[in-house]
């Protein structure tokens, strides 16, 4: 069997000193300066009509830029790490202007908001993955950054395979880095059984054909819960201190704080994706799913002076309660954890799913009366509304791969 290349991330939390942490904020500004100031370049040259410049034109710029008086300071900071930062705008730029699929243009950067250093090139980056110095005594394994020097990190799993690049970032206060790394593994044999049909939903995070509903157990529920409570105080205690004009120093730490609470809900959420993706993958072949357009289903009700919306509010929660459930994070983990195994992830057409009877075919919307409760008007066939509904995605998944099969043959033919 053939090997293929898997590209795999691992992150871990840094233990930097404070002049480290210092010469990462400042390297982490210069990079940020230089994506603020090519954009406003290119912007600029876009509104005066003329073309964008390229990252070879752009790396020349910054280049003069890193030599110049005024702009010297940027030589205090590692070049690879800004050099990607032009390549990212040269992207995200393309991206935006795209006819056919075009993606949100590119924002300029705040102080304290995203900060990130990647290191493109492995040759600059070395482990040190021994736990005991000299002497004996237990030490935290160590990563070489360029300008910076080594660096403590403490690691929770073993890095696997060749790496290849490395990401600084910072979120709530704390620097972590993402070892990207490349290895040969064997590609996986292609399985097409079990198939179950998924549906996602507010009440029960998601329902399966066969009956099975998932949702988080009772004790991750209550830990979820005190961390929401503490999130809305840490806010609540930030609303307070907030005034117009400089920020005070008690309004700074309060703002970390919330940073924290909320980073703390987020990897709560994330664990309990991680940990159904993976149990998941590991006993289905392939998953049909809805093919749902979550930013347009997230989208305010609020209209505007002239059309003002209705039930703002009512919306206004629904929304929060969708993106809370992190279906589109759910769904990339799901996917690339089926592909690891063989499996595969496949998309439906979401249109009347929750209104169709999934043993007659009858299509009417009396048949959901209630949220829960589904009862057929036309057979009498009673069921879980979302058990229906994911019985009705698997029929359609199964419909949509018949039909790419008799495709698949008529052009074999």
């Amino acid at each position: 069997m053939a090997d293929m290349k898997r590209i795999q991330a691992f992150k871990f939390r840094f233990v930097p000193t404070l002049e480290q942490e210092r010469l990462l904020s400042r390297h982490a500004g210069c990079v940020r300066f230089v994506w603020n100031k090519a954009l406003d370049l290119q912007t600029k040259r876009l509104d005066a009509g003329m073309p964008l410049l390229s990252y070879g034109d752009l790396a020349k710029l910054l280049t003069l830029w890193r030599s110049s008086e005024e702009y010297g300071f940027l030589s205090l900071g590692p070049v690879h790490p800004q050099q990607q930062a032009l390549k990212n705008l040269d992207r995200a730029l393309w991206e935006a202007l795209d006819r056919r699929n075009p993606k949100r243009f590119p924002r300029f950067k705040r102080k304290g908001e995203g900060d990130s250093l990647r290191y493109p090139d492995p040759l600059q980056i070395r482990l040190d993955l021994s736990t005991r110095d000299k002497d004996g005594r237990i030490v935290l394994p160590r990563i070489f950054l360029p300008k910076v020097g080594w660096v403590k990190v403490r690691l929770s799993r073993q890095i696997a395979g060749e790496i290849k690049n490395a990401t600084v970032t910072r979120k709530a206060g704390r620097w972590a880095v993402s070892i990207q790394t490349e290895m040969d593994v064997p590609e996986p044999e292609m399985r097409t059984s079990p198939e179950i049909g998924l549906d996602l939903g507010v009440v029960s995070f998601a329902t399966l054909s066969d009956g099975t509903r998932l949702h988080p157990d009772e004790r991750l529920v209550r830990a979820m819960k005190r961390a929401e409570g503490r999130l809305q105080w840490e806010q609540r205690k930030l609303s307070r201190k907030y005034r117009k004009g400089p920020k005070s120093r008690n309004f700074a730490t309060q703002k970390l704080r919330v940073a924290r609470a909320y980073e703390k809900v987020a990897d709560m959420r994330r664990d309990f994706l991680h940990k159904i993706s993976r149990a998941m993958s590991e006993t289905q072949a392939v998953v049909y799913v809805e093919d749902l357009k979550i930013r347009n289903m997230t989208r305010s009700a609020r209209g505007t002076k002239e059309t003002p919306g209705r039930n703002v509010r009512q919306k206004s929660g629904l929304n929060r309660s969708i993106l809370s459930q992190g279906w589109g994070t759910f769904l990339s983990l799901l996917e690339y954890k089926l592909a690891r195994r063989g499996g595969r992830l496949v998309r439906v057409a979401p249109r009347n799913t929750s209104q169709t009877c999934s043993a007659c075919g009858t299509v009417s919307p009396d048949n959901r009366t209630r949220q829960e409760a589904f009862v057929c008007v036309v057979c009498g066939h009673a069921d879980h509304a979302d058990v229906n509904a994911a019985k009705n995605i698997l029929r359609a998944g199964h419909a949509r791969r018949a039909c790419s099969e008799a495709k698949t043959s008529e052009s074999a033919a």
